[in-house]
């Protein structure tokens, strides 16, 4: 159903050495700025990058929801992945994967996207449907879209079901699994929060699970809120934003379930997604405020997304206590 976890491959054949992409938890990375300039902050966009793989993440996000790709230029784009590899590759972690989010408006566009990122050192494509044109936007072209790009990435593409972002797209297990069977595309990623989608998708591509590599299609719960439930439907790892603040946390809950100690694991489910809720609740600003609490490094996302006052930067940091606890003692 798809081309093996050792190699990539695109519409004229090509194929050539990848990193695989292990089950477990994974970051969608923040965009670090300069407070005052919004400029990038490449050293503080590297350090955050050791440290969560250091924490035991099994793989980063770069330009994600999470990392405000909407707010940033395909130059800037290239520059935070190769900066993330690099800073990676001299930790030590030269094996982990880097998956780097390439969505455009335009199949052109999004082509020309996944090339240059291939470029700068990502190993993988998270892409969103098409979505500006919404009313003209039905299944036909969404699935024409993917399997468009699909036909041309030099990178293997996995799939972003996230309605949210994309004015209310919601793609149907049906979709995803027809969408599965291009060699292309090895992976979807649910922040739908749908778990009877994710399995009926998990089920029907034989997604790698910590007990089967299965076809090696990735079946990703899309909020560290559901990790639990996730391994329960067959899933294959976990892509979430609450995964900057408490990477500890998120790979104690997925290792200890995947080890068969599930009420443990069940148990440490609750705490974190009481944390979790916090962080969603506040978005980019508030995950930001988080880390710069609790790790002294975060600052501000970019305008348009508004700074929060003292009363909301208290409320997370407290909101996120009990959570913030256990990841210390982890």
């Amino acid at each position: 159903m798809t081309a093996s976890n050792g190699t990539s491959s695109n519409g004229n054949g090509h194929r050539a050495p990848r990193r695989a992409l292990p089950c477990g938890i994974y970051a969608p990375t923040m965009t670090f700025f300069h407070a005052e300039t919004e400029e990038l902050d490449i050293p503080t966009i590297k350090r955050h990058a050791v440290r969560l793989v250091r924490d035991g993440l099994v793989g980063l996000v770069t330009m994600g929801s999470n990392g405000e790709a909407a707010h940033c230029t395909r130059e800037e784009k290239a520059k935070v992945t190769r900066a993330t590899r690099e800073a990676l590759d001299e930790a030590g972690f030269q094996s982990t994967p880097i998956i780097v989010g390439a969505t455009e408006g335009s199949v052109k566009g999004t082509i020309e996207l996944c090339k240059q990122t291939h470029s700068a050192g990502a190993d993988y494509c998270l892409l969103l449907p098409p979505s500006y044109f919404r009313g003209l936007m039905d299944e036909a072209a969404v699935h024409d879209y993917f399997i468009a790009v699909a036909d041309e990435s030099p990178l293997p593409l996995i799939l972003y079901n996230y309605p949210g972002a994309v004015a209310g797209i919601d793609m149907d297990s049906d979709l995803v699994i027809k969408l599965a069977k291009h060699p292309n595309i090895v992976g979807t990623k649910f922040t739908c929060g749908n778990t009877g989608k994710l399995t009926r998708v998990a089920l029907a591509t034989d997604a790698k699970t910590p007990a089967s590599e299965g076809s090696g299609y990735m079946a990703f719960g899309g909020m560290c809120d559901f990790t639990v439930q996730t391994l329960v439907s067959g899933g294959s790892g976990i892509i979430a934003g609450g995964a900057n603040v408490f990477p500890k946390l998120c790979a104690r809950v997925w290792n200890l379930y995947a080890e068969g100690k599930t009420d443990e694991a069940i148990a440490l489910q609750k705490v974190l997604s009481r944390g979790d809720y916090v962080l969603t609740k506040t978005a980019i600003a508030g995950t930001k405020s988080a880390i710069q609490s609790y790790f002294g490094y975060g600052g501000y996302p970019r305008r348009p997304l508004q700074r929060l006052d003292e009363a909301k930067v208290a409320f997370i940091k407290e909101g996120i206590r009990e959570a913030m606890a256990v990841e210390k003692t982890l």
